[in-house]
């Protein structure tokens, strides 16, 4: 699907790589639909999105709240009467030491990084259902391959994502719906450039914004980027788990 005059709904679209892919998209004459928590952010979204010469909505929503994802999804399917591609773009992976981390802290972060997804996936389905075609689309991460050292939990949320949607590619399809789950290595974000690990072939926003782009357009089941990246990763999951084990313990800094 070309994504030009189409009605897009991103989340987590106030900044990093959401706020740059409704910026880029917003250069095609599409419709977006700029969703997030903090309003004042989405608010300078939709005057960039607007001054590039596409059409926006604003929604305020906690995507801890299934209530309140519900509604914005029913919110934009009001106001631009269907949506397209739904680009679920939300998450956080801050560093935890299973040596240390509390259960709660855990949890927690699966509810960022899980829940958050599911909460608006479910009433998604349900309106491209009903249109009988549409793209939903995940930003999930080269992490939910493999049980990254300090990003433990991060990693089993990451690949819980992959695994449901890899069955929901399957579901849908009867109903015309594609799934498309992205898979970024490290982008150049605030948080990457303060966790302290090790960040090889990092990116940057702009261009991973372009890859996702490209992966929505393209229908990939599965889109890793960038390719030196997705390389080793194919070449990790096939090696021996002591071997692995070794490789990732020798890259982990050791003041964690």
């Amino acid at each position: 699907m070309k994504l030009t005059k189409k009605t897009i709904l991103i989340t987590g679209a106030s900044s990093g790589i959401g706020r740059k892919i409704a910026e880029l998209l917003s250069l095609r004459e599409n419709n977006i639909v700029v969703v997030a928590r903090r309003k004042e952010l989405l608010d300078e979204v939709k005057g960039i999105v607007e001054n590039n010469g596409s059409s926006c909505l604003v929604i305020a929503s906690d995507a801890l709240d299934e209530e309140a994802a519900s509604d914005a999804i029913s919110k934009a399917v009001r106001h631009f009467g269907c949506i397209d591609v739904a680009l679920f773009n939300i998450g956080d992976g801050p560093s935890f030491n299973m040596a240390t981390a509390s259960a709660g802290s855990i949890k927690q972060n699966m509810q960022v990084n899980y829940d958050s997804m599911v909460n608006y996936l479910v009433p998604i389905i349900q309106h491209m259902k009903i249109q009988e075609s549409g793209i939903i689309a995940h930003t999930n991460s080269l992490a939910g391959f493999l049980g990254l050292p300090m990003q433990g939990p991060y990693s089993a949320a990451k690949a819980a994502g992959r695994i449901l949607l890899d069955s929901c590619r399957i579901e849908l399809a009867p109903y015309g719906i594609r799934v498309v789950s992205l898979y970024p290595g490290f982008v150049a974000t605030d948080r990457v450039a303060s966790d302290g690990i090790p960040a090889p072939f990092e990116i940057s926003e702009t261009k991973a914004a372009q890859h996702m782009i490209k992966g929505i357009e393209r229908e990939k089941s599965d889109y890793l980027f960038p390719r030196t990246l997705k390389g080793l990763i194919t070449l990790a999951r096939i090696l021996p788990k002591p071997l692995l084990g070794r490789i990732l313990t020798l890259a982990t800094p050791r003041d964690y």
